[in-house]
């Protein structure tokens, strides 16, 4: 019947067509981030990707509902997470400047691998055989691109790889403590950790941006804030054993954007092993989210992306959402 409305959606693929969108804008992000690097220091970057996206977080953590200070309940513990958001920030930039996007996709991909290691001495998770195969396979993934011996070991790669395991231990902190500390501790702290780590290095390393150069710098914070705010709705509306594989689309942006923009043709061994660690990853998706086979499933509540302080994580914001449709009912 003319008129009649098309079957909708469910929830689960409106939240999974939502997350791919917001995986794009990263993706368009971390292009950008690789564009600013060929000409400026990625301590530049990321201070003014701070700077500039700070008045966003201050939007969205002003309306914090929990009563209280910004004295941290495990100051030891928030410390540490903030010296990893720190590293993360300074090594991802660093490495999206040096080396083909796809690159270091696929070794940003081995967090979720890092992350159920890590869950075993801090959460007392317990990890079974098949969860170690995948870790072992998944690492395999990330040594395959990259390649000892057949290509050289840059510093970028070393970048990467502090990127990766300063994410795991970021995510893993958050678990720890994330039930005590209040959104705005846990999110404040990093962001302003990096205004004055970056900062300090200004003097050393600053070059006078050109206006296109700055606005697209405007936009890094742009597309992160836009981007967080459609993580939020996915996982409003989607289960998380949905929404959180849509993560690797960004190889597929990757592999776009470098041979489109950079000059990065597609490598054969960095999508073989890129494929070996999202494999690893899904399965270790699936057995935390099947069954009674992980208590603490510290894959599946890692809901960000590879955190670099520059935008917020949205963690602690779904939580607090939650704590006010508590309130509310």
């Amino acid at each position: 019947m003319l008129g009649t409305a098309g079957p909708r959606l469910s929830p689960n693929v409106q939240a999974a067509i939502t997350a791919l969108l917001a995986f794009g804008l990263f993706s368009a992000h971390d292009a950008l981030v690789k564009m600013l690097g060929a000409t400026y220091a990625s301590f530049q970057i990321v201070f003014f990707s701070v700077l500039l996206g700070l008045p966003f977080a201050v939007v969205m953590l002003v309306r914090d509902p929990v009563e209280g200070n910004l004295r941290p309940v495990h100051p030891w513990w928030s410390a540490l997470r903030t010296v990893a958001v720190v590293l993360t920030g300074m090594g991802g930039f660093y490495a999206f400047s040096t080396l083909p996007l796809a690159q270091v996709y696929a070794i940003l991909f081995a967090t979720p691998l890092l992350i159920t290691v890590l869950a075993i001495p801090v959460l007392g998770e317990r990890v079974g055989p098949r969860r170690w195969g995948a870790v072992v396979v998944g690492l395999g993934g990330v040594i395959l691109v990259l390649r000892p011996g057949n290509q050289p070991f840059e510093l970028g790669h070393m970048a990467a790889l502090l990127a990766a395991v300063g994410a795991a231990t970021a995510s893993i902190t958050v678990r720890r403590i994330g039930k005590d500390e209040r959104p705005m501790v846990l999110m404040l702290y990093p962001m302003l950790a990096n205004v004055v780590v970056m900062g300090a290095t200004l003097p050393f390393v600053y070059i006078p941006m050109a206006g296109t150069d700055f606005a697209a710098q405007a936009l890094i914070a742009l597309l992160a804030f836009a981007a967080t705010l459609l993580m939020i709705v996915s996982y409003t509306r989607g289960e998380a054993a949905i929404v959180a594989p849509m993560q690797y689309s960004q190889i597929l942006w990757a592999t776009l954007y470098g041979a489109l923009f950079f000059g990065e043709p597609p490598d054969l061994w960095t999508g073989v092993g890129a494929a070996i660690v999202i494999a690893s990853g899904l399965y270790i998706l699936v057995r935390e989210g099947s069954g009674q086979r992980s208590v603490n499933r510290p894959v599946l509540q890692t809901r960000s992306r590879p955190e670099t302080g520059t935008y917020l994580r949205i963690g602690p914001l779904l939580s607090r959402a939650a704590k006010s449709d508590d309130d509310d009912a």
